[in-house]
């Protein structure tokens, strides 16, 4: 985390989200227009463990601001939303019509901001307790809850706390901690991609989130750099992924009952708005990855104590024809989303050959 941290204001944190967005290389604006009590967007989705609830909700864009590629804070705020407003928004969620009456068969609830979750200066700590509370009281069959975060606003008392807080439903809870890992190779992921994650600081959150058996989502981006082969791209997969397997494997493997469970999140880049990517895209340097290359990367995985699941959604940010899915391509997005809930290898061996 850095130094200025422990001492900021709101013109502090709006100026460090404004340096992340000129170091990228960013061209696109804030949304400043959005109502303060309503989430960005929530969805749901099937998943291999029941019905889950994806939620997005607005508040001041990701501090980081500056990973290639991503332009998730330009629907986001760059000042602060303020903790009663992302209160009402929480309260918004669950007495939304469609959640009301799905709320026995949800099973996971994961929770965005399209930043850190678990940093405390853009998602109140009040609203993530205020949070936990009404999915206890609302889902009574919830199995896991989910937060998407940087690695470096996960802090040991507040895991401590969550561990004790998601015991306390009508059904046992487990806690998930999403992480954009993005790519394996160290020169793409930190120098290229502005990614600031290293290997050293992502394993000593998974040492933290082992003494409470903690989940780990890992989200990847197959061929996120222009100038990328499609072959690279596949590679840079297949190398995360067997690094995964090696730390599953490290904390007790998916047949020891493993200490921290790890799901690849396997996310096709698509062509985001105001990035690099759209610059290079329209200039006819970069072409995003097609769904058969998603497969062959995605196979590595099989046989390692991983599970895995294959992101089809670009949330409308991707420019016209920059997304990963083509004219076409519906049977094939219909393939992958039996495997994401089946984890049958079969079907990606199946799409592979056609």
């Amino acid at each position: 985390m850095d130094q200025e941290d422990s001492v900021f204001d709101e013109n502090t944190v709006a100026r460090q989200i404004a340096s992340g967005h000129k170091t990228g290389r960013k061209t696109f604006a804030f949304d400043e227009n959005h109502d303060p009590t309503e989430p960005i967007t929530m969805w749901f989705q099937d998943t291999g463990e029941g019905l889950g609830l994806f939620v997005i909700f607005y508040t001041q864009a990701c501090r980081w601001s500056r990973c290639l590629g991503c332009n998730l804070p330009s629907l986001c705020s760059q000042f602060p939303v303020g903790f009663k407003n992302v209160l009402t928004q929480v309260d918004r969620v669950f007495a939304n019509p469609a959640v009301q009456k799905r709320r026995s068969e949800i099973r996971r609830l994961i929770v965005s901001n399209n930043g850190s979750v678990l940093d405390q200066i853009t998602f109140p700590s009040t609203a993530l307790m205020h949070l936990v509370l009404q999915a206890q009281l609302n889902f009574s069959n919830l199995s896991v809850l989910c937060l998407e975060t940087r690695a470096e606003y996960v802090e040991p008392a507040e895991l401590e706390f969550l561990a004790r807080a998601i015991k306390e439903g009508e059904t046992p809870t487990e806690l998930e901690l999403a992480i954009g890992f993005e790519a394996f190779d160290d020169k793409i992921r930190n120098n290229l991609m502005k990614k600031g994650l290293t290997k050293k600081v992502f394993e000593e959150l998974i040492g933290d989130m082992a003494e409470h058996r903690f989940r780990l989502k890992c989200y990847l981006m197959q061929k996120p750099m222009p100038g990328m082969t499609d072959e690279e791209g596949i590679r840079d997969i297949q190398n995360a992924i067997a690094y995964f397997g090696t730390l599953s494997a490290a904390h007790g493997g998916k047949d020891a009952g493993p200490r921290v469970q790890i799901n690849v999140h396997l996310n096709p880049t698509y062509v985001a708005k105001g990035t690099i990517l759209e610059k290079a895209f329209l200039e006819g340097g970069y072409t995003p990855p097609n769904l058969r290359d998603v497969a062959r990367a995605a196979l590595f995985a099989e046989n390692l104590p991983l599970t895995v699941f294959i992101g089809l959604n670009d949330e409308g940010l991707a420019v016209p024809g920059g997304s990963f899915i083509r004219e076409g391509d519906d049977p094939l997005v219909e393939r992958l989303e039996k495997f994401n809930q089946r984890q049958d290898y079969n079907i990606l061996h199946s799409f592979v050959s056609l």
